[in-house]
This record gives structure tokens, sequence and C-alpha cells, in this order.
């Protein structure tokens, strides 16, 4: 009897083995399942967020874009403005010219009417006149730019002389504004 139950208790011993073995393999079939549908999901999370990436990358590209787009019309627009302005002001500023011009005209006009033309008052009432209406010819012909233009030559002409007078001038302002 002992045999026997040596015997069944080899059998149970034998069949909890094969049952272990068994449920050892199922367990790793499981974990290995398991494992791969794990890396399945991480691999395809992955994929994922490399796509939304892009996407935000490419949307973020796309933004750029069309900010700069705004930026260079904003600018080209307000430059257009800008230049715009600016010739409007050269505009206004060489039709006052040509009004002082016409202004010192009439200003010799008024001295040959008013004041007498004989003697030496009249030989200087007519040089005044004269100088005006030189002076009030040159200015309406010539406008701020050809002015510009002018003193710039005199002045390269004459550097010395030219830096005296700003010199003088400036002293002047400066006591002038002082008081």
């Amino acid at each position: 009897m002992s045999n026997v139950t040596s015997t069944r208790s080899q059998t149970e011993q034998d069949k909890s083995r094969t049952t272990a073995s068994q449920a050892g393999q199922a367990v790793q079939d499981a974990a290995r399942t398991a494992g791969q549908k794990a890396q399945d999901t991480a691999n395809t999370a992955g994929q994922k967020a490399q796509d939304f990436a892009h996407t935000a990358g490419q949307k973020a590209q796309d933004f750029a874009h069309a900010a700069g787009q705004k930026v260079q019309e904003v600018a080209s627009t307000a430059g257009q403005r800008v230049q715009d302005a600016a010739t409007t002001v050269g505009h206004k500023a060489e039709d006052a010219t040509a009004a002082v011009g016409r202004g010192l005209e009439t200003a010799a006009d008024k001295v040959r009417e008013k004041l007498s033309h004989e003697g030496m008052l009249g030989r200087a009432s007519d040089a005044v006149a004269d100088t005006l209406d030189r002076t009030g010819r040159y200015i309406e012909e010539r406008n701020i730019r050809g002015i510009a233009n002018d003193v710039t030559e005199v002045i390269r002409r004459n550097p010395i002389p030219a830096v005296l007078v700003a010199v003088g001038l400036g002293f002047l302002l400066g006591r002038t504004l002082r008081r």
C-alpha cells in the first residue's frame, strides 16, 4: 500500500508540476501578449504624438507666415502714407515759398508807389524795391529745393566763412534766447 500511495503521490506531484508548468506557460504567454499590446499602444501613442507635433508645428509656421505678411502689408501701407504726407508737405512748402516770393514782389511795388522817386531817397527806395523784386522772383522761381541747393553750393565753395557765419548766428541766437 505504501507503494501505491507513493505512486499516487508521485502522480499527483507530476500532475501538479504539469499544471504549474502549464500555468507558468500561460502566465508567460499572457505577459508576452500584454507586453506586445503595451508596445503597440506605446507605438500608436508615439505616432499620434508625433503627428500632433507635426500638425502643431505646421500651424505655427502658417500662423507666423500670415503674421509676417500682415506686418509687411501694414509697413507698406504706413510707408506709402508717410511718403504721401511728405509729398503733400513738400508741395505746401513750395506753395508757401512761392507765396513769400510774390509777397516780396508786392512789397517792392508798394515801395515804388509810396516812397519818393527823386534824390537820394528815391535812389535808395529804387534800390530797395529792385532788391525786393529780384529776391521775390528768385524765391518764387527756385522754391525750397533750389534755394537749399544754392546755399549748399555757397557753403561748399566758402566753408570757412560759412562756419564763421554759423558760429556768429549761434552766438546771437543764444544771447537772444537767454534774455
